[in-house]
């Protein structure tokens, strides 16, 4: 595994993600902002917070595996959430844990929310791009 996630003594420890990842590979790998479309390029979870972050994760996990790897493998995710506000990460953690007991495990490389006005489409709630690296 090219990744080891780390919480420093000194910073807070989140629980939902680490504050830093140490990367041994040799090979990055980026893979594009993901939302919650399925294989046919349909919406799921339309109005649903959970679902989306559910389906962008599990795209996510599509993406890597087909380069052969694995969320072990990520060292960094950026989420984009439109119209955000504090309220709303109960449902966004609900569609990590969700997308977490499909894929086997619990994805907590260090991250990034934002709050974005919009996204590409006017349906998509979320969007989570990752980077990762393999050997």
């Amino acid at each position: 595994m090219a990744i080891t996630l780390v919480d420093p003594a000194g910073l807070p420890q989140i629980g939902a993600y680490r504050q830093v990842s140490i990367a041994t590979g040799s090979k990055l790998v980026f893979i594009a902002g993901q939302v919650a479309w399925n294989a046919d390029g349909v919406t799921v979870g339309e109005g649903d917070l959970a679902a989306q972050v559910e389906q962008c994760y599990l795209n996510i996990g599509t993406a890597l595996a087909e380069v052969g790897a694995s969320f072990d493998d990520v060292a960094k995710l950026t989420v984009y959430i439109v119209d955000w506000t504090p309220d709303k990460l109960d449902l966004f953690l609900e569609g990590v844990a969700r997308a977490a007991a499909k894929l086997g495990g619990t994805p907590v490389p260090p991250g990034t929310l934002l709050g974005v006005a919009a996204l590409s489409a006017p349906d998509h709630l979320v969007e989570v791009e990752a980077t990762a690296i393999i050997d």
